[in-house]
This record gives C-alpha cells, sequence and structure tokens, in this order.
C-alpha cells in the first residue's frame, strides 16, 4: 500500500518558504505550548484552522447576534456571518500581499468566539454583573487555551493565540492602540478587517432594519468610499493592499512595520465607524431590548453564583483544578450561551409554566 501523504507538510511548508513574503510567518516556525507529533498532511496553521472549525464554541456563532437582538429575518449577520466575512476580506489581503492566508484564516475563524450572547449589549451587561469589564477577546483566549477538550484546550500555536488577543480595536478608530499590536501582519490584517467587514455590514443590516437610508451616510466618507456596500468594500481592500505593498517583500518597511490604511481612506472609514456609533449602536431602535438584556444578565449571573451546583459539570471541574473562584465558572458559561439558550435558561428560571386543564 502507498503511503501518497507522506511528505505533504513538508510540501507545503517549503511551498510557503519559496512563495510568500519573507515578512509573512511561516508556519515550520510556529511554536505550541505543548509539543506535538506534527500532522502528515497539514501545516501547524492549517491544523489550527481546523481545531477552532471543528469546536463547539464556533458552532455557537450562529445563534449570536451580531448588532440586531433576535431579527425577523434570514438575511441579518449573526457572530458567525460576520466571522466568515472578516475571514474571507482579510484572506483577500492576506493573498495580494503574500502573507500566509492559512495564519489569517484560523485568526479570522477564532476572533470572536469570546462573545456573549446578544452582542455588545450582552458584554455590557456582563461587565456590570462582574463589577469589571468583562472583554470578549480575552473570553476567546481563555476558550481555546482551557476550556475546550475538557480543560484541555486546543493547544494552538502563539502566533494565533496572539492574533485572536489582539484583533480588538480601541473605540474611536481602527488604529492599533487598545491592545498593542500583533507581532505578525497576519494578525494586523484580521484587525483591520474585522473593522471593515462590521463597519459595512452593519450599514447593511441597518438600511435593512429601516434604521438607516443610504441618502444619510455621511457625505464626505461616501466620496472617498463609494455609493454602494461593494464599492465600499472594494476601495477599503485595495486601499489596505496598496498602502501596504511593502509587507510583500518588494518596498522596504516602515519603521516599525505596522500595516494601515491611507490616511484619506482611514479618515473616511474612521467617519463612518463614528456615524455607526452615534446611529445604530448606541440610539436607534436595534437598542431598544437592551435593557431587557442587562436585566436578564444580570439575574443569571446572581442566580448561578447562588447556584453553582446547577453549572454545567465541566465546567465545575474545569474551576476546581484550577482553583479559580466561582464567578469565573459563572461568566463561563454565560459568555458561552447563545441568545435562544440564555433565554431558554431564564425562562425556566424566571417565568411561570402554563397550565392547561
Amino acid at each position: 500500500m502507498t503511503r501518497a501523504h507522506v511528505g505533504v507538510r513538508q510540501r507545503i511548508e517549503a511551498d510557503e518558504r519559496a512563495r510568500l513574503s519573507p515578512l509573512a510567518a511561516f508556519s515550520d516556525s510556529a511554536h505550541r505550548a505543548r509539543p506535538e507529533e506534527a500532522s502528515p498532511v497539514r501545516s501547524s496553521f492549517q491544523r489550527d484552522r481546523d481545531r477552532i472549525l471543528h469546536s463547539k464554541p464556533f458552532r455557537r456563532l450562529k445563534h449570536k447576534t451580531q448588532v440586531f437582538i433576535s431579527p425577523q429575518g434570514d438575511h441579518y449577520r449573526t457572530r458567525l456571518t460576520h466571522t466568515l466575512e472578516v475571514t474571507q476580506i482579510a484572506r483577500t489581503v492576506a493573498r495580494a500581499l503574500r502573507l500566509n492566508e492559512d495564519l489569517v484564516e484560523a485568526i479570522g475563524l477564532g476572533h470572536d468566539l469570546g462573545h456573549t450572547p446578544f452582542g455588545h449589549a450582552g458584554e455590557t451587561a456582563l461587565s456590570h454583573a462582574m463589577g469589571r469589564a468583562f472583554r470578549h477577546n480575552e473570553q476567546s483566549l481563555r476558550i481555546v487555551d482551557v476550556l475546550e477538550r475538557n480543560g484541555a484546550g486546543l493547544n494552538l500555536t502563539d502566533q494565533v493565540r496572539e492574533g485572536i488577543y489582539m484583533h480588538s480595536k480601541a473605540r474611536r478608530d481602527i488604529t492599533m492602540r487598545a491592545w498593542g499590536t500583533a507581532s505578525t501582519l497576519e494578525g494586523q490584517i484580521v484587525k483591520l478587517c474585522d473593522a471593515i467587514a462590521y463597519i459595512n455590514h452593519d450599514i447593511d443590516d441597518a438600511i435593512r432594519g429601516g434604521l438607516l437610508h443610504p441618502d444619510d451616510l455621511p457625505r464626505d466618507a461616501i466620496e472617498v468610499l463609494g455609493e454602494t456596500h461593494g464599492q465600499r468594500l472594494d476601495t477599503m481592500v485595495c486601499d489596505l493592499v496598496d498602502h501596504n505593498w511593502w509587507a510583500t517583500g518588494e518596498a522596504p518597511p516602515p519603521d516599525p512595520p505596522e500595516l494601515s490604511m491611507s490616511p484619506d481612506v482611514l479618515k473616511a472609514t474612521n467617519t463612518l465607524r463614528e456615524f455607526l456609533y452615534q446611529r445604530v449602536y448606541l440610539g436607534s431602535r436595534a437598542k431598544a431590548d437592551d435593557s431587557k438584556v442587562y436585566l436578564m444578565i444580570e439575574l443569571l449571573y446572581h442566580h448561578f453564583l447562588k447556584h453553582p451546583e446547577q453549572l454545567p459539570t465541566d465546567l465545575l471541574r474545569i474551576n476546581q483544578e484550577r482553583n479559580e473562584p466561582i464567578e469565573r465558572a459563572v461568566v463561563d458559561y454565560i459568555a458561552g450561551m447563545t441568545d435562544r439558550f440564555a433565554l431558554k435558561v431564564f425562562n425556566d428560571l424566571y417565568v411561570p409554566r402554563t397550565w392547561s386543564a
């Protein structure tokens, strides 16, 4: 019997070295906290991608809110579709710049695993209940490091773990200020493409939901970026490629070597982002149920603090083995819920049953 698969991974690694930019992250240099035997047919970054893709938290993203809570329509984005759009855009940029698409894909698929139910309303509610900030990027890293595989974690490479943790951005702009800069250009790509994706698809969803009309969008930004959804995406992506052509290795890199948009496109993009904060994220009908989310998360948090025996046994075991406070297990449980599961648990605990004769 032939073993044709032997040496496939080595050919993948050799192809990376021959084809990619010298500034790319190479999978044959990837490092894991726990050494393990290499796959015969997949690079380290491909393996990380597959572990994330097959994980339970990834599947749960399909029932987690992006912006609109329980929208009545099949075409609004969820955390899962957002994740797929981020990953697609980031791969396009990575391919154009001769960077490592497999690393970009793994980071993109894993970057939002730690989001709570009900979008940022759930994140704010859980922060209030905890008495300190809940950060979804920290929770994403905890999921892949600790919670998955019954406490063993996914043992991802350092490059993927760093990209997941550092994808978050500052409130006012998409420059890299909140968590520092990823050491890989691939991690930086995901950070920028996360913003490119949600700015554009949240405008699309807000127009679909009647919260915005295309004529409401700030004209100074639209004149730079384009009138339509597709035009704006194309402008941002092409600008990211053009402005960072040095990443291909065909021009001297800046010091420090950080990816960015050109000044005009960055200004227009941030104008749209601030417009969305004011018109959609902070003050619109899309936020009408936020107070209900706050109450529900608060009640769930304090209920499970008082009744930790009702938490899943695997979370309790991980909590006890790591000698962590019970609040940590409660946060892990609530953050991992989908919108519909959180509603079910809340209804089971607080809504009277209906009895028929």
